[in-house]
């Protein structure tokens, strides 16, 4: 039995690795270099559980980051429990195979009542007088506060939001470290987000990419040493490379135009009413996901397909979770959830980071607002209400979504933006494959 650490770089592509990687090209050039198509959609939720279940989207259920669930009527992005990923996990086909077998699940999304044997991933504390306390969720749970005994808490303004950066994926490769120091699991998955925060908001080939590249291959690099030192195979994944976009399209806003959407006004702000639309979009970077209370009529794929950006209508994913059509944009397009009309009735989360509320994915939440003069002092100003006792929003992210530069979610893709995967010992030619790859690594 050899012991194997995934290390999972997001957004890592073949036309990245170059100068600025020196470390991570030579890992590639010494254990081999495979790239395969990225699975459809190409999004971090659907492509994690295809790994780890060697399953397609049809069968596992992830069919997004997030979905419309019919049931409840209410849109429900970025969840976390392992339960909602339908299938035979890896670790626990592995575990009946191999006696003695553990599984360290570190940062990879749906961490949360996984069957693995140790788990780490990011929770915010919601005290019920409607604070929002950063934290972390660990199995078993006393882990949370030896880990953050040792390392410090985790850096979450660096997980996600405008301070998104390096500072969170150092913090998981320690914490990778300090697992496998304390447990030497015989399956390790390592999350490091970093490139996924700068190649949305400046796009590949910018001049801003180089030192982010630099700052993944040091972190990366280190612990694959690290790991090596301890006679630990490592394997090198990502779920997708990141594309150039120049145009947003908001396709809310021109179902509103034919009155499909249902909007309703609370204090002076518009929220989508999801129940009571007719037709809406669940979006999803360069995907959407169409719901309709008719169906997939032909009359609706004849108005999708005649939309500026909109590159193809498929049908619906897996029928129960998936949007009646699920529509890809142009390479050079992806789509908002943006279903108001005038910026002044924006729902009042629009402009916070709140991914949970949001009925879609936005990437603008990785910028501050450049028409705010000073938003440095807002921050203050919020942190000090917070400090107090006191509630109020940050409202400081754009509604500009002409700023995000980066986006992803296509299958189809040029060579050198699919992902990739290091140090396989046997052919990868889908995402469904890395799961054999893993087994036949530990179990040669």
């Amino acid at each position: 039995m050899q012991r194997v650490a995934v290390i999972n770089v997001v957004g890592l592509s073949p036309s990245l690795l170059g100068p600025s990687t020196p470390r991570l090209s030579a890992f590639a050039e010494k254990h081999g270099m495979q790239v395969f198509p990225p699975a459809f959609p190409a999004l971090t939720c659907t492509a994690q559980s295809s790994m780890l279940t060697g399953t397609p989207p049809s069968e596992h259920g992830i069919v997004a980051n997030g979905w419309y669930d019919r049931e409840s009527a209410e849109v429900r992005f970025w969840k976390q429990s392992n339960h909602l990923v339908r299938g035979e996990k890896i670790w626990d086909h592995l575990r009946q195979k191999i006696p003695g077998f553990t599984c360290a699940q570190l940062f990879w999304w749906y961490n949360m009542y996984s069957t693995a044997d140790i788990t780490m991933t990011p929770r915010p504390l919601y005290p019920a007088d409607g604070r929002k306390v950063f934290d972390i969720h660990t199995q078993p749970m006393d882990l949370r506060e030896k880990v953050k005994a040792d390392l410090g808490p985790f850096p979450f303004p660096s997980f996600w939001g405008p301070g998104a950066g390096i500072a969170c994926s150092e913090w998981i490769a320690k914490a990778a470290r300090w697992t496998e120091e304390r447990e030497s699991p015989t399956l390790s998955f390592v999350y490091l987000p970093h490139l996924d925060y700068c190649l949305q908001k400046f796009g590949p080939g910018a001049p801003e990419i180089a030192p982010e590249l630099e700052a993944i291959d040091r972190v990366a690099g280190d612990l694959i040493d690290f790991l090596e030192t301890r006679g630990v195979k490592v394997m090198v994944v990502s779920e997708y490379g990141i594309s150039k976009v120049t145009r947003p399209i908001h396709l809310n806003r021109l179902f509103r135009k034919e009155a499909w959407i249902q909007v309703k006004n609370e204090l002076g702000r518009e929220t989508l009413d999801a129940g009571g639309c007719e037709v809406f979009a669940v979006a999803d970077h360069q995907v959407a996901h169409i719901y309709a209370k008719q169906g997939p009529t032909a009359k609706l794929r004849e108005f999708l397909e005649s939309i500026d950006g909109v590159a193809e209508v498929r049908e619906s994913i897996d029928g129960d979770r998936s949007g009646d059509f699920v529509v890809v944009a142009e390479p050079d397009a992806w789509f908002t959830y943006y279903f108001w009309e005038d910026d002044a009735k924006a729902p009042d989360f629009a402009r916070c980071v709140d991914i949970h509320r949001k009925p879609g994915y936005d990437p603008a939440e990785l910028f501050l607002d450049p028409e705010i003069p000073n938003p440095k002092w807002e921050i203050g100003k919020f942190l000090l209400k917070k400090k107090l006792g006191l509630r109020g929003l940050l409202e400081v992210i754009p509604l500009d979504a002409s700023l995000v530069k980066g986006s992803h979610g296509r299958d189809i893709v040029e060579d050198g933006e699919r992902p990739l995967i290091l140090g396989s010992p046997i052919p990868v030619t889908q995402a469904e494959e890395v799961f054999g790859a893993i087994i036949a690594a530990i179990d040669p």
